[in-house]
């Protein structure tokens, strides 16, 4: 790079945000053989690959528990801070909790790095926790040539009142509440390949919090939920079919994406994430004729703080609609959860 180039925080790393995650399929691999925590206060533990851990304290109290961190997925770095803070703030919001506490999670190397650089990137998950009323009360450091960032949250929530990535039924309604895209747009960014406008809406997008949408999931009450991150749609949704026992139906007609994302699919491709994730579902999916394999792996495209996935019951559905939207959130019903007949499975409905 010469010193006429701007710098580039997206040249730091091989790849960035959700999509530096470990694939399920090896993910499983280094957690096999781990003993389960039998604690009885632990209420929702790793067993069905939750969003967050809850741990109960008192009997109308329960502590909400995650940490999320990953390598540059933007160039601004107070942009990367502020997407890197609303990715780990989701967890909890997933499981209907409110995110008290947070401590920063920070890699670099400072004889390498303008300090004013990762100044911005620890102001811009700062100015994201402020914004959650969430206190940033310390964190800690450790030199890494690869610069990452992110977030451990601690959150609240009554022990009744979890909502858990488990206890989909048949009948329920998927509702999604963010577009998907975010990883092939950012991957494009990385190639210099992504227009700005398109940078800008996605960035905008990841940004947000779904703070929102969590409140509308608690008011009118659904039967699972999680959100859309690393492993894609199709990663989530089969960790919410497989651990609820059932089968799931994606239309593909009523999907969202981000302005861009299918010109960019086109020339700049999916990263790496997606195909692992697409490989390791390859034995669960029923796809219809029709159905490219484009659009496949782009229900396998890692998202970074994406939306999230609810399966509510049909009697329910309409009002969680009206309660997103009155709160300004997108919002697509983009299928429906099934009885597993010889199995949970998904079925991509074209």
């Amino acid at each position: 790079m010469s010193n006429n180039d701007p710098f580039r925080l997206t040249s730091l790393a091989p790849c960035g945000g959700c999509a530096s995650k470990i694939g399920l399929a090896d993910l499983r691999k280094l957690l096999h053989g781990l003993p389960e925590n039998v604690d009885p206060n632990l209420l929702v533990g790793t067993n069905t690959a939750d969003d967050a851990g809850v741990y109960r304290i008192a009997p109308d109290l329960a502590l909400v528990n995650t940490v999320d961190f990953f390598t540059p997925i933007l160039d601004d770095p107070y942009d990367f801070g502020q997407v890197a803070a609303a990715n780990a703030l989701s967890d909890v919001y997933a499981m209907g909790g409110t995110p008290r506490t947070a401590l920063n999670i920070l890699c670099c190397q400072p004889a390498n790095v303008d300090p004013t650089i990762i100044t911005e990137i620890i102001r811009g998950g700062a100015d994201k926790a402020a914004e959650a009323g969430v206190a940033v009360v310390g964190g800690h450091s450790v030199k890494d040539d690869e610069i990452k960032f992110g977030l451990a949250i601690t959150g609240t929530i009554h022990p009744d009142r979890i909502v858990r990535n488990v206890g989909a039924q048949p009948g329920d309604r998927l509702v999604l509440t963010k577009p998907l895209g975010a990883g092939v747009i950012t991957t494009a960014l990385r190639g210099g390949l992504a227009p700005a406008d398109v940078v800008r809406t996605v960035t905008d997008g990841m940004a947000t919090l779904n703070r929102a949408a969590s409140e509308a999931m608690m008011e009118v009450g659904v039967n699972a939920a999680t959100d859309v991150t690393g492993f894609g749609l199709l990663g989530h949704l089969w960790e919410m079919a497989s651990g609820s026992g059932v089968s799931a139906i994606v239309y593909t007609y009523n999907v969202p994406y981000y302005t861009g994302f299918t010109s960019l699919a086109e020339t700049s491709g999916f990263p790496g994430g997606a195909y692992a994730t697409r490989e390791f579902l390859a034995g669960h999916l029923s796809i219809d004729d029709g159905v490219t394999e484009t659009t496949v792996m782009s229900l396998c495209d890692p998202q970074t703080s994406g939306g999230l996935l609810m399966a509510v019951s049909p009697e329910r559905h309409e009002a969680l609609l009206s309660a997103l939207v009155e709160r300004g959130r997108p919002c697509a019903t983009v299928g429906e959860i099934a009885a597993a007949s010889g199995g949970p499975s998904i079925t991509i409905a074209g």
